[in-house]
């Protein structure tokens, strides 16, 4: 099935990689994104949107993309601090009082922002039953220890991201964390994005097809952070087809769009707080996006991060087709993928069905933006 979209010629290079992986079955249903200077000069999609390939990949389809899902959740919480609402600085309790308890009660802002909170997971089992009533959930994690020192060290918020921030945000604005999104962030820019997925729009959700198992490295202490995280609880990708995942808020993981309303949103971010002659965030607040404030190996994930407020900053050794800069990131599950270049005023977004294996980015990802940012190193040296 044929590539469908626009692309200006300079990205037909791009263009012809996405075909190439459709054709050769690495990928099923997929959309890729390309906004620079506020407009898309990449913009396709093709393939399927179910595993059976019965039904075809649209211009409108929309899917899971895990924790990609944690950039708009990032930008809801920088929203209310660019606000004076939100202070980055300030503990939590300040804002949350039943939060500063138990060893919490130096907990900031900033490490729920930069995954350096010390609850990366919930210490009593939680089953995803539990996890989708985000009061009961919330609340245990309210009561809970740390697991080590906040803000000592990262360790990835893998589900309960959204429960941490999404408090914060209902807290402060009074709406949860959902409508917070739709209201000040998708609905004004027109983005086709939100937690779960309203009842007009599931026929045309696309299914996912699963990653292999994941494989945890072998010998592993089992009461290790990285073990009690992955395996409480178990994650399952089948469940994001399920009602019940669709009709909650995972502000961590339940966010489904494409590649242009993932980037529509985004771009907030690589053009420096105002689109289309709107200004989202100050250029004040997007500073603080691009100032490390916490960088080492991840206590569940095992390998180094470099956090920001709110997003991933370049780890050459960790993925070394983000180049160095004024670049932020992040991704999620089985390949989906957001890339915010302030340099370059570029947003990059990646949005697809078929997971591959581990958390940071698919081998297509790979691929594709390594193309993207070869075809504007060319482009520079070219306009030399």
């Amino acid at each position: 099935m044929a590539v469908q979209g626009s692309c200006d010629p300079l990205f037909n290079r791009v263009l012809d990689l996405v075909q190439e992986r459709l054709d050769l079955g690495e990928e099923t249903g997929v959309s890729l994104c390309i906004n620079i200077d506020g407009k898309n000069v990449l913009d396709i999609w093709g393939g399927h949107a179910d595993a059976e390939k019965t039904r075809a990949w649209e211009e409108d389809t929309l899917t899971v993309v895990w924790s990609s899902t944690k950039v708009i959740t990032a930008l809801a919480a920088l929203k209310l601090i660019d606000q004076g609402l939100l202070d980055p600085e300030e503990r939590v309790s300040k804002y949350w009082p039943e939060f500063g308890v138990n060893g919490k009660e130096d907990v900031r802002v900033w490490h729920f922002l930069t995954h350096s909170s010390g609850l990366p997971s919930w210490t009593e089992p939680i089953t995803m039953e539990i996890l989708y009533d985000t009061p009961t959930s919330t609340g245990m994690l309210e009561r809970q220890a740390p697991w080590f020192t906040p803000g000592s060290a990262t360790g990835y918020q893998m589900l309960n991201h959204g429960h941490l921030i999404g408090e914060l945000v209902r807290r402060v604005s009074g709406k949860p964390l959902k409508q917070f999104i739709a209201d000040e962030l998708a609905d004004p820019l027109g983005a086709d994005f939100a937690l779960g997925v309203s009842d007009e729009k599931q026929a045309r959700t696309s299914d996912i097809v699963p990653p292999p198992p994941l494989d945890l490295p072998e010998g592993i202490d089992m009461d290790s952070i990285m073990v009690k995280t992955f395996l409480n609880p178990v994650p399952d990708a089948k469940a994001s087809m399920t009602p019940e995942y669709r009709a909650t808020e995972i502000g961590a993981a339940n966010g489904f769009t494409n590649a242009r309303g993932l980037g529509r949103i985004a771009s907030i971010v690589s053009l420096n707080g105002t689109v289309d002659n709107k200004q989202y965030l100050s250029p004040q607040t997007i500073e603080k996006i691009y100032q490390e404030r916490i960088s080492g190996p991840d206590l569940v994930l095992g390998f180094k991060l470099r956090m920001g407020l709110g997003l991933g900053l370049p780890v050459p050794e960790t993925l070394s087709y983000i180049p160095e800069g004024n670049i932020a990131f992040w991704c999620g599950w089985g390949g989906s993928m957001v890339v915010m270049d302030l340099d370059r005023r570029m947003t990059i977004t990646y949005a697809m069905n078929q997971m591959g294996p581990g958390l940071v980015g698919n081998a297509n990802s790979a691929i594709y933006i390594k193309a993207i940012y070869d075809i504007m190193a060319e482009s520079a040296k070219s306009s030399l």
